[in-house]
């Protein structure tokens, strides 16, 4: 017995600390009173199970079996870390019956999908109430961007509320008791802020965009852009663009954010660029920024087609922030005075950027209230202002430089005006001299001109005389020429001459076929089929084709000449020297003569003085170029 009471006082220790901390890690219920206007569930307050699979129902949940399986939360408020997994929450509620005030649940966070509530009455039961963004925004209880339902205070029991939380995205599971009066001042004072915000956005936007339009410069035009994106990607977040602008697209609001967080990426590096200088003032930046902005877009694009739960890394943004930043800072050491507003306002959004990716990495301790949640806001107007210093500031440079200029300009056009007034004053002496030069020099040129204005009519009229006599010689030479070449031809006729003086006369086939064209048809055409008498040219050179029955004639055709396979010039010849001699020439001496086998040239020639025997009697009557009568058939 001794020994058993010994063993209870030494164990006795450790069932005290045993009961404290049971009853620290107990669910503490949360009491509804009217002096606690809002009151945020955190740490053990909160209990969570995950549902890895999605197979537990709510009978197994409110079991007591699964009771144990709950486990206080470690965070201030629980995070839905895992995507697209089943959470279950409760919470404990000790209602006040004797309250007069009206209370409400309300779930800061808008972007969780699906919520599942399943609230306790009075009678054991329970009542289910389904929320999240990917019903119509007209199905929620009010018309507020956050999630609320009203709570049944109509007993002093404690009961327990569960929820069932789905998403698609980390979410934050922060639960928070409220009256309705509270609620009501809150919300109000909220959306107040909000418009002044957003008004903020419109005004900046407005502002810049007229300035775009009066200068005409990319960097409003892509700060307009940027701050667009920004209040749309801010109003995304919030909830304001599913309340306000599609509220029965929640499909669309699934994605929205991602598209406006693209733009605002895509449009602050453009206006990086545009704004410093980048291109010229850091050409290795410069490339770096375009790389991004592709690598970026292709990212986007990717995103979109293939996998939408990659919308979710929103931290990479980080490293197009990054790029800007040291892209400020970079051009303000190098002497850019703009770049110190732009590295002012790129910092404030760089360390709430930092503080929301430290809150979403586990740090709780930092998401102390409202500030720290509307920190990235808070942080993007203070960059906008201090972005349209850095706008305003490179104006100003811009304007002192073009002040400087046109002080330089006007200095030096007084110097110009004085140089002018000099030289105007040289000029116009230097022109009075010269004036009475040429006033001496011109009566001399008048004398002058008088004379050769007599010596140019005496040119006139011996250019007349000379001309008359041309006309003259130019007649002559004409009647002399015709004359040589008749004699010429007289002589080719009427006396031996050897091949190279009878080829000047006929050098080639083309004078030969138009002297045998004249010859045939000296008398008229007349198509030998149909007797027709007018005539087409033909293809062939010198040929004739019947207008009627379109029998195409060539000069060769029914002469001697056709079919001959010896050069026509030559075959000329022959038959001129056949005639010239009357035949008594030999094969052998016109082989010699025209360079032509001896067999061709006795074939030829029997011919020719066959024809000759059969037209002697016309030959002895005709003149001189009787030679020509052997040529036609």
């Amino acid at each position: 017995m001794v020994r058993l009471i010994s063993g209870a006082i030494k164990a006795l220790p450790f069932f005290i600390f045993w009961l404290f901390c049971s009853n620290l890690w107990a669910q503490k219920p949360v009491q509804i009173n009217d002096n606690v206007k809002q009151h945020i569930f955190n740490f053990a307050e909160v209990e969570i199970l995950k549902d890895e699979k999605n197979i537990f129902t709510f009978d197994q949940i409110k079991s007591e079996a699964f009771s144990k399986k709950f486990e206080p939360s470690e965070r201030s408020t629980p995070q839905t870390t895992a995507l697209n997994t089943s959470y279950w929450a409760k919470i404990k509620i000790k209602h006040n019956r004797k309250a007069d005030n009206r209370f409400l649940l309300e779930f800061f966070d808008q972007t969780i999908d699906h919520i599942t509530v399943y609230m306790p009455q009075s009678d054991g039961t329970y009542v289910i109430k389904e929320l999240g963004d990917k019903l119509n925004f007209a199905d929620r209880t009010l018309s507020h961007k956050n999630f609320e339902v009203y709570l049944a205070n109509d007993s002093d029991q404690t009961q327990v509320y569960y929820f069932k939380i789905r998403s698609s995205q980390i979410s934050d599971v922060i639960i928070v008791l409220r009256s309705v009066n509270w609620f009501i001042s809150y919300a109000l004072d909220e959306y107040f802020y909000f418009g002044i915000f957003y008004g903020m956005i419109l005004v900046f936007s407005f502002y810049n965009l007229i300035m775009f339009i009066a200068m005409r410069q990319k960097q409003y035009l892509f700060y307009v852009l940027y701050n667009i994106s920004v209040g749309l990607f801010e109003m995304s977040n919030d909830g304001i663009a599913y309340q306000y602008l599609w509220p029965n697209a929640p499909g669309w609001n699934q994605i929205a954010y991602a598209f406006f967080l693209y733009g605002t990426s895509i449009f602050a590096l453009l206006f990086t660029r545009e704004l410093l200088f980048v291109i010229a003032k850091a050409p290795k930046l410069n490339r770096l920024i375009i790389g991004l902005i592709v690598v970026r877009s292709l990212f986007f694009v990717y995103c979109l087609v293939f996998d939408q739960n990659l919308f979710n890394y929103k931290f990479l943004e980080f490293i197009p922030l990054s790029v800007a930043f040291f892209t400020g800072v970079y051009i303000f050491k190098k002497g850019y005075q703009p770049a110190r507003f732009f590295v002012l306002g790129y910092s404030f959004l760089f360390f709430g950027f930092v503080l929301k990716l430290l809150i979403m990495l586990g740090i709780s301790w930092l998401n102390f209230g409202v500030i720290s949640y509307y920190s990235l806001s808070f942080c993007f107007v203070l960059e906008m202002v201090f972005l349209s210093f850095a706008i305003g500031d490179k104006v100003s440079i811009l304007k002192r430089k073009k002040e400087k200029a046109q002080r330089q300009i006007i200095q030096q056009m007084a110097v110009n005006g004085k140089l002018k007034d000099n030289l105007n004053k040289e000029l116009e002496r230097q022109v009075n001299e010269r004036t009475k030069e040429v006033f001496h020099k011109s009566i001399i040129i008048e004398a002058k001109n008088e004379e050769l204005v007599k010596v140019n009519e005496r040119l006139l009229q011996q250019a007349e005389e000379i001309s008359r006599m041309n006309v003259l010689l130019e007649q002559d030479n004409q009647e002399l020429q015709i004359n040589v070449e008749k004699v010429t031809r007289d002589r080719v006729m009427n006396a031996d001459v050897d091949f190279e003086e009878f080829s000047k006369i006929y050098p080639d086939k083309e004078s030969c076929n138009e002297f045998l064209a004249e010859l045939k048809w000296k008398n008229g055409y007349v198509c030998k089929k149909c007797k027709n008498t007018h005539f087409y040219p033909g293809h062939v050179a010198h040929s004739r084709r019947c207008s009627k029955c379109a029998y195409e004639e060539s000069v060769t055709s029914y002469t001697v000449f056709h079919n001959t396979r010896i050069p026509i010039n030559k075959a000329f010849y022959m038959i001129f020297l056949i005639y010239s001699t009357k035949g008594k020439i030999s094969s052998h001496k016109l082989s010699e003569v025209l360079n032509i086998r001896q067999s061709t040239c006795w074939t030829y020639g029997s011919r020719i003085k066959t024809i000759m025997e059969e037209r002697k009697s016309s030959l002895k009557k005709a003149n001189k170029n009787g030679w020509s009568l052997l040529v036609l058939d």
